[in-house]
């Protein structure tokens, strides 16, 4: 009886495995890419929706995604049964529903800024061949949570839990720069402005004028501000809000970073905040 049983087991694998190895019929191969293609579609409403704070017409949400006015409403009707749209009826907007509100939110409870900018710091490094550095803003002090050491013989250390001043260090100064006046004026005031350097910007106004420039290139530099022989590039990385969540940079020593060369190194770090800002989640504010 045992023997039985075994055997018909054995042949309904067989049958199983049979059965998963034939190739995909015409008919099957279409529906299914069918079936992918208009979850493409459907995704790409929802995400054409996300970029309208005030809702979007039918007719609009059909020119933006590329789709037939017949074929936007039927996604959107569904999307609507599952709550990740909204139609508003008086206005005739479309909207994103409390759905994928909820959906984003399990994304939000779960991100890790080290886990999600580690790999681009990676690739900031191979790119640069220097030593990448994450950081946040607490207290008034830029603290250190990860860093990528390059290969070269000389280059920069920053242990994790570490801090430096914001006031002259890159990390802090791009941090600074996205910060309001009032918030700037607060944070000095609490922790004051020393000299660590003879280069050191020691005078509120001296920074109000290095933070102006660094919104305008984008990235910010600590040159031998913080330690002597020792240059860096930072850029923000913001959250969902607009706001600072932390700053990635980039540091070496003097002799390899030339004036040439910082301002290369401050287009890498630049765009690679942006990678990580929108992988975390974040953009940077209007303007």
């Amino acid at each position: 009886m045992a023997k039985s049983m075994a055997q018909a087991r054995r042949t309904a694998i067989r049958k199983s495995s049979v059965a998963a190895s034939k190739p995909v019929s015409g008919a099957a191969a279409a529906e299914r890419t069918s079936q992918v293609q208009s979850l493409l579609r459907a995704l790409s409403i929802v995400n054409c929706l996300a970029e309208a704070d005030e809702g979007t017409s039918l007719t609009d949400v059909a020119q933006q995604v590329g789709l037939s006015i017949s074929t936007a409403h039927r996604l959107l009707t569904t999307l609507e049964k599952e709550r990740y749209v909204h139609f508003d009826s008086e206005r005739k907007l479309w909207s994103v529903g409390v759905q994928a509100f909820v959906a984003g939110s399990a994304f939000i409870r779960s991100r890790s800024l080290v886990a999600v900018a580690r790999p681009h710091m990676r690739a900031l490094m191979e790119q640069s061949g220097e030593t990448v550095n994450l950081a946040i803003e607490d207290e008034g002090q830029a603290i250190y949570l990860a860093q990528i050491e390059c290969r070269q013989m000389m280059r920069a250390f920053a242990t994790p839990g570490a801090h430096v001043p914001l006031h002259c260090s890159s990390v802090g100064k791009a941090l600074l720069s996205a910060m309001s006046d009032a918030q700037v004026a607060k944070i000095l005031h609490r922790t004051g402005m020393v000299r660590v350097t003879s280069k050191t910007l020691c005078t509120p106004m001296a920074l109000r004028e290095e933070l102006a420039r660094t919104r305008e290139r984008g990235y910010s530099i600590d040159d031998e501000e913080h330690a002597i022989g020792l240059r860096c590039a930072a850029a923000v990385i913001y959250n969902e809000f607009g706001e600072p969540a932390g700053a990635v940079s980039v540091s070496g020593p003097l002799a390899r970073i030339t004036d040439e060369r910082l301002a290369v190194l401050g287009a890498m770090v630049k765009t690679a905040a942006g990678a990580i800002s929108r992988d975390y989640g974040g953009r940077a504010p209007p303007g």
